[in-house]
């Protein structure tokens, strides 16, 4: 029974640990720095780009070996089923005169000798140092380093882009959440014109027609909030699938709109000339064009190295059994120079299509530029319109609040008032957040 008891106590402590875990996972609230970081943390978009970088990094170090001599060691074993012969005819060496009659041959007979042996093998080591080809080797190096420049800009091109994305999906659920506001205030309103219609009606003040209007009216707001909700949860799921983070829905901080000081159209254009992640992709491939021309004008040149080795053979008498060896190697494909005269064509080619990319690469900043620095100003002058829309709905609220403490206005009138505050504060927020994109838009042209 104890047992019983101590495993009962053990359970319900790890419930209410699993219920205080959940609690605080659901009480947690994210700002939007927090959203970003994890973004760029968790997104596989990114950790793609990082493999790829220390690809390139491993493909430099592989072209950078191409420096130093290559060495090759080579074996082979033969068995010769037939060898070779050479006979010396008698007399071949001379004539020995043993007496003034007597002569004998040197050799006296045909000789006849095998030449080699039926098992031969060797063994070797050869080295080539290219001489005139370090210049074409190192042009391939820096366009290898040039394409991991690149692969590094594109990195920083998607971290941009989903700080954007975050950016616009966080201050977009943070309007919606405030519109979700502004329609359960309407529909409040709408509620209580319905609840006073029909007590109207108790009275015979009214007829159905009257009320059939109301309850359209309620309909139609509580279709708002759907929509809105919708679209919440919608903001949220993509949030919650460009973050990572395992949850069912995000808690959001409020954020209170800061104006930021904006400087001078032309500064911020200038800054992207320099910063902006396309341009720079752009200039690479200009300068990655360029290496490809230099690179197909090295080609013509011969290909002439030093050269050196060693070999050991056994089953040939006439070699000697230790061979070492040290020259230089001469190679040049003929063909190669009419060949290059097209593929340096081809590189000219591809360096106009670079300069074209650059002007039109800079036009479409300059243009998008504009276009966020636009908004900005538009944004601001909403800014302001709508700041004094709210001055006057909190002075007409109060004015209700006041009437409604007196006894000098309905309950309507209250929700009436409060429904326009509700929107002014929406369309308030909605001009000081679409601010802040603007500004997140234009800094990340900007590079920033």
């Amino acid at each position: 029974m104890k047992q019983y008891i101590k495993h009962l106590a053990l359970l319900f402590m790890a419930f209410l640990c699993c219920c205080s875990l959940l609690k605080a996972q659901d009480s947690q609230s994210y700002s939007l720095e927090q959203l970003k970081a994890t973004a760029l943390r968790n997104n596989h978009t990114l950790a793609i780009k990082e493999w790829q970088i220390k690809e390139k990094q491993a493909k430099i170090k592989e072209d950078e070996i191409r420096k130093y001599p290559s060495a090759t060691v080579n074996g082979n074993y033969l068995y010769n089923f037939n060898l070779g012969e050479i006979t010396i005819p008698a007399g071949t060496i001379g004539e020995l005169q043993l007496s003034p009659t007597n002569t004998a041959l040197l050799p006296n007979t045909d000789k006849t000798f095998e030449v080699g042996q039926h098992n031969n093998f060797t063994i070797g080591m050869l080295a080539y140092q290219p001489i005139t080809q370090q210049a074409k080797i190192k042009t391939g190096l820096e366009i290898d380093k040039t394409d991991m420049a690149v692969t590094e800009k594109e990195r920083f091109k998607i971290s941009l882009q989903i700080k954007q994305a975050i950016d616009k999906l966080y201050y977009g659920t943070l309007i919606t959440q405030k519109q979700l506001e502004e329609a359960e205030a309407k529909l409040a309103l709408a509620s209580s014109r319905l609840t006073d219609l029909e007590n109207a009606q108790l009275a015979g003040k009214t007829t159905n027609a009257d009320k059939a209007g109301l309850q359209a009216a309620v309909a139609n707001e509580e279709q708002n909030i759907l929509k809105l909700n919708i679209q919440l949860q919608d903001y949220m799921g993509d949030l919650i699938n460009l973050t990572g983070i395992n949850a069912q829905s995000l808690k959001l901080e409020v954020i209170e709109p800061e104006v930021q000081p904006i400087d001078q159209l032309e500064g911020y254009k200038s800054a992207a000339s320099d910063s902006n992640a396309d341009m720079q992709i752009a200039k690479l491939s200009k300068s990655k064009a360029l290496l490809g021309i230099k690179a197909a004008r090295q080609s013509n040149i011969p290909d002439f190295g030093l050269v050196g080795g060693y070999s050991y053979q056994y089953g040939n008498a006439i070699l000697p059994s230790h061979i070492p060896f040290l020259g230089v190697n001469l190679k040049w494909n003929v063909q190669d120079v009419f060949s290059n005269k097209q593929v340096l064509k081809q590189r000219q080619f591809q360096l106009k299509q670079a300069e074209e990319n650059i002007q039109y690469t800079q036009q479409q900043v300059d243009n998008d530029i504009a276009k966020a620095y636009r908004k900005i100003s538009q944004s601001q002058a909403l800014i302001a319109v709508a700041q004094k829309a709210l001055f006057y709905q909190k002075e007409a609220f109060k004015l209700q609040e006041d009437k409604q403490a007196a006894g000098l206005n309905v309950k309507t009138d209250l929700l009436n008032a409060k429904s326009s505050l509700a929107k002014s504060e929406a369309d308030m927020y909605a001009a000081q957040l679409s601010y802040l994109i603007a500004v997140s838009d234009l800094k990340i042209l900007t590079g920033q």
